[in-house]
């Protein structure tokens, strides 16, 4: 990795945006200095921390799990306890969402499949679209 890079040059190598960088610098993610031109800098450790950053949303980290496992670090404590037990979380909640999801496809499936040979209608006083109000609503 290069050493003391500015926001452009960050980004470019990590393929993402600079407003992503500069997002990060405005919630405290990253820290970097700035110059005597008034531009972040960043070093080979803040590069480091881009990674780590990147790679923990890859795995669905939010940003505040991902600010507790700095601040983990920070203190010189092990992050990694703490990323078993939110990656598991996330996966708990990954796996209900995925299940949401795919009870939305049946659902849309099904759909598809009655409403193929049935009639367009115009909206009338009683019906906006009567292909979706003849689905029943499930609270």
């Amino acid at each position: 990795m290069n050493t003391s890079l500015r926001v452009s040059q960050l980004a470019s190598e990590f393929h993402i945006s600079p407003d992503t960088v500069r997002h990060y610098v405005r919630i405290g993610l990253l820290n970097p200095p700035k110059d005597d031109s008034g531009y972040h800098r960043f070093s080979a450790e803040d590069q480091k921390t881009l990674s780590f950053i990147l790679s923990a949303r890859d795995l669905g980290f939010s940003l505040e799990d991902i600010r507790t496992l700095l601040d983990d670090a920070g203190r010189g404590e092990s992050p990694c306890p703490h990323a078993r037990s939110l990656i598991e979380e996330r996966l708990t909640d990954a796996r209900r969402q995925l299940a949401s999801l795919q009870s939305l496809v049946e659902r849309m499936e099904q759909a598809t499949r009655q409403w193929r040979d049935q009639p367009d209608c115009e909206p009338c006083g009683d019906h906006i679209c009567h292909l979706i109000e003849g689905v029943r609503h499930e609270h």
